[in-house]
């Protein structure tokens, strides 16, 4: 057989063996059950490990043994998320929290028996010490906060519009998994000192996902 016919094959055959790899590839699930190894599709349950606050991948058959768990080491993720209409902070109340940034969210930890405050940064999710006055007036006058599931429900607030004059602060019951993506979102895209446009463009698509989803409740606050 001539040469430049052998060489016309293996070029031939070289194609098809990338194309067999990669279409091999494609068809292998991006992540796996982290208890029985699954295979998950995109759109997965989460687990929180409660003494690390670990965000934990899972299938359904796993997620379902953790359902409804009052003790333990691992709670599934609550997949509600509220969107608070009529919930109210003043500057000062914010003030009082004492986080250094806009944006934050607050849980209530069964482990530790307090709720816990943290706010996302370029390297991960921050803890801030809670004065727990000042949370505590907040919460004796909005019922939902009351309602929140522990470990795996969170307060999210996002008052950087309302800090720049130019939106209304946001409130929100999420899922603790949102919370945490929106910290691995921040810490992925950050650039310098101030985050860069990306950063931002990022933060304010994951708000517009979570406010198309999020049922709008109100009438939550009591005096």
């Amino acid at each position: 057989m001539p040469n430049e016919q052998l060489s016309g094959m293996e070029q031939a055959f070289g194609a098809l063996r990338q194309f067999t790899r990669a279409r091999r590839a494609s068809a292998e699930p991006l992540e796996r059950c982290e208890f029985c190894s699954a295979g998950l599709s995109h759109e997965h349950p989460h687990l929180v490990e409660l003494a690390t606050r670990t965000i934990i991948c899972a299938c359904d058959p796993c997620a379902l043994l953790f359902d409804n768990a009052a003790t333990g080491k691992y709670k599934r993720v609550s997949r509600r998320a509220l969107r608070l209409a009529d919930f109210e902070m003043t500057d000062a109340q914010w003030d009082g929290l004492l986080i250094p940034i806009n944006m934050a969210f607050f849980f209530r930890s069964s482990r530790e028996n307090r709720v816990v405050a943290l706010y996302p940064s370029p390297a991960g999710a921050v803890e801030s010490l809670l004065p727990m006055e000042a949370w505590q007036e907040i919460e004796k006058s909005h019922l939902q906060l009351l309602q929140m599931k522990p470990d795996i429900e969170a307060l999210l607030v996002n008052r950087v519009g309302h800090a720049r004059g130019v939106a209304k602060a946001e409130y929100y019951i999420a899922p603790m998994d949102d919370c945490y993506r929106l910290v691995g979102e921040i810490r992925m895209h950050w650039k310098g000192l101030s985050g860069g446009a990306e950063v931002w463009t990022e933060i304010g698509r994951f708000f517009s996902e979570l406010r198309a989803r999020a049922e709008v409740v109100g009438g939550v606050r009591h005096a």
